[in-house]
């Protein structure tokens, strides 16, 4: 018995790729990329190409467990499984002892003293967020706000243009001039990378802007080697060059944006003379830069979400976004800027998260936590405390700012936790309860994208191993032993897909589960946007098989234009046009002469997040542990490639191994996320980390933070 099933990738990536998996009496023998599939093209990244590691791995968590051991980690070479630190219970069990906690705290301290946190474990839509809002919505829990990724680059973005719209993928390959921004398209955004190189075989250029000598900065034309969070300077600058060499599109600036003359202000005061000393980059650099952007048609920006990881991360996103309209790139095939094309989705999220149940549990809305700041929110936060943790889709206790102050939240004896999980992370060893999860070979989902247009659906290609259970499935039966009596609670998987794509959006015209069964993937109806009788949806004729939201304008903003100038910031009490101040943590600031060295606490190549820390075969194209510095840094402090060096702040320190290279210029150091548990000491780089917030959007500032180093023990 030997078939093939479509599915779709549903990890922390934009590509969201189509995927071929092969199964063998019941098993999967073999995943693919969808040759099918417009941007997929056949190929998988070096990461789900290992797949079928992850879902059969002997790690893997397949059955209910309740802890009888201490919180923490254990020892080396303890098994956690073993019966010292859980004992295996049955589902009933489990469910059964998460609803008595539950109700006993509900009693004592009231429903939101209960606080769910999740984030993008998966981005699948049912699996990622619909019957958990649900009940978490009835239950009255404490809300979570999901903003330690993206919001930041979010907001920025839509304060200029209105929507989380941008170029096709596809598009690229018309591009003469591709601007990389913080965004290392070939270590995750792989997909992207078929179309730049289609470009630049018919002369495109390909230039980078980053820190970090990243894999995609090593393949470029020219790479630019910014100093962290100086993101907006440079952009400033470019405008400051653009507007006043007369460079600007000058019919689309004062047809399609509104506060040009306000922007032309403002960047007088930023010309490259004075941002070079923010930036490090030259005068003659940035001079270059903007005149070739300005004139090399047609020009796209990639940027990504490392430029928005500071905290001046908002204005820096909203700065580059003003790029390509005030060059009137927009109206180009090839042309425009994507940093997400999520918006375009549409979907129906109240059918599918239920707010309204909130009101009808507490009779208001709910308080909500901000994610960044858990290690706060668990060791201070009062009226009511948090006295009950579930986490699904994501690992904390790894990829939270603040680690010292997380991991003491998490040993808290009266906190009661929960983790939904498919193997033992760093969270589980702080779980009272744990949970089997499916991987997305085992259920059924919906899955939209960021970096595309395509909605796919993922069939499961094989039953759930051991006794794992999908995120739907989980609350679901918690719904019921809560005695939830709504009808929400009861819907099949294939209902809430129904609820979904049941919406106003008319790009969802026509695409409806049967036909997603049938196709497995569908590109959002654009051309519905001409029978709307609607000027947001329309493009030039002759360029109508390309998605073109902004050739004439027709911005979803409330002015309708790009707004160069915004009343909401202004109301926020921020620059209504944008501006650049240096980071409290950077070189600038006062913390600097005590930690000089700015700290790049980067995503590593071959995981995702957290994700894939522990796969062998993962794990053996990634080297865990090490602390990259610049030649200048390491010889000044006696440091020499081998060495182990103690990197510390006012918030802790880690012991890491020296890796001496030119990925960086000096004054800035790197080390890589992984699961604390891989790395010595049980700590990872977010106990230098902090929990501050950045200007927009309440994100996470993992790229401003200030340390120092110094030699612990030479290389043997």
């Amino acid at each position: 018995m030997k078939k093939v099933v479509h599915a779709a990738c549903p990890h922390d990536c934009p590509d969201a790729c189509g995927v071929l998996i092969t199964v063998e009496d019941g098993r999967a023998t073999k995943i693919q990329g969808d040759p099918a599939h417009p941007v997929t093209r056949g190929f998988l990244c070096a990461k789900v190409a290992k797949y079928l590691d992850r879902v059969y791995s002997p790690e893997r968590v397949l059955y209910p467990m309740r802890r009888v051991g201490p919180k923490g980690p254990t020892g080396p070479g303890q098994d956690t499984r073993s019966p010292q630190v859980f004992q295996r219970i049955s589902w009933d069990e489990a469910l059964d002892e998460i609803v008595w906690r539950f109700r006993g705290i509900t009693e004592e301290f009231g429903s939101e003293a209960i606080l769910p946190f999740s984030y993008g474990g998966t981005l699948g839509v049912l699996n990622g967020s619909s019957m958990d809002r649900r009940f978490f919505h009835r239950l009255g829990a404490s809300q979570l706000a999901r903003t330690i990724c993206s919001m930041a680059g979010e907001e920025g973005l839509k304060s200029v243009i209105g929507m989380k719209w941008g170029t096709e993928p596809e598009q690229f390959a018309h591009s003469r001039y591709i601007i990389a921004w913080a965004a290392n398209i070939h270590g995750n955004n792989v997909h992207l990378w078929p179309f730049i190189e289609e470009a630049r075989r018919h002369g495109a250029k390909l230039v980078v802007i980053d820190p970090y000598r990243t894999r995609t900065a090593a393949c470029a034309d020219w790479h630019l080697p910014i100093n962290p969070g100086t993101d907006a300077a440079l952009a400033l600058a470019m405008m400051h060059v653009i507007i006043n060499e007369g460079l600007y599109d000058t019919e689309y600036v004062s047809r399609y944006t509104l506060g040009f003359e306000q922007l032309r202000k403002k960047v007088q005061e930023y010309p490259p003379e004075r941002v070079v000393q923010w930036t490090g980059i030259s005068v003659a650099d940035t001079v270059k830069l903007a005149r070739e952007y300005a004139t090399t048609r047609p020009a796209a920006i990639r940027v990504n979400y490392g430029v928005q990881r500071s905290e001046r991360g908002g204005m820096a996103m909203r700065a580059i976004t003003m790029l390509p309209c005030i060059i009137g790139s927009w109206k180009e095939v090839g042309g425009g800027l994507q940093l997400s094309t999520s918006g375009a989705f549409g979907l129906n999220r109240e059918a599918l998260d239920r707010p309204d149940l909130m009101v009808k549990a507490l009779g208001r809305p709910a308080r909500t936590v901000n994610m960044v700041e858990l290690g706060k929110a668990l060791n201070t936060l009062e009226h009511p405390p948090i006295k009950a943790l579930f986490v699904y889709n994501s690992n904390p206790a790894a990829v939270c700012p603040n680690h010292n102050e997380v991991i003491r939240g998490l040993q808290r004896p009266d906190l009661f936790t929960v983790v939904h999980e498919q193997f033992l992370t760093d969270t589980t060893d702080y779980a009272d309860i744990v949970l089997p999860a499916t991987t997305f070979f085992e259920h059924k989902e919906l899955q939209t994208a960021y970096g595309h247009y395509y909605v796919q659906m993922s069939h499961p290609a094989i039953a759930p191993l051991g006794e794992c259970q999908s995120n739907v499935e989980v609350f679901r039966g918690l719904a019921e032993r809560m005695g939830f009596e709504e009808e929400c609670f009861r819907e099949s998987v294939d209902q809430m897909m129904d609820a979904a794509l049941t919406s106003e959006n008319p790009w969802l015209e026509g695409i409806d589960r049967v036909r997603l069964e049938r196709e497995g993937h569908v590109r959002l109806s654009f051309e519905n946007r001409l029978a709307r009788n609607s000027p947001q949806f329309s493009v030039p004729g002759s360029q109508s098989d390309f998605f073109l939201p902004f050739a004439k304008g027709n911005f979803p903003t409330v002015s309708g234009k790009a707004e160069l100038y915004s009343e909401s910031l202004k109301a926020q009490g921020l620059d209504p046009v944008v501006e650049f101040t240096p980071p409290s943590e950077s070189r600038h600031g006062e913390k600097a002469k005590a930690y000089p060295l700015e700290l790049l606490a980067r995503k590593s190549d071959n995981f995702l997040n957290s994700t894939f820390s522990n796969v062998p075969a993962v794990q053996r194209m990634e080297e865990l542990g090490l602390l990259e510095i610049s030649r200048v840094d390491a010889r000044v402090r006696g440091i020499a490639g081998g060495d182990t060096v103690r990197v510390f702040n006012d918030r802790g320190d880690i012991l890491l191994k020296a890796r001496v290279d030119g990925a960086l210029q000096p004054g800035v150091v790197c080390a890589r996320l992984s699961w604390a548990k891989l790395t010595e000491g049980g700590r990872n780089v977010n106990v230098l980390t902090s929990e501050k917030l950045t200007d927009l959007g309440n994100s996470a500032t993992f790229y401003s933070v200030l340390v120092e180093v110094e030699l612990s023990k030479p290389a043997s």
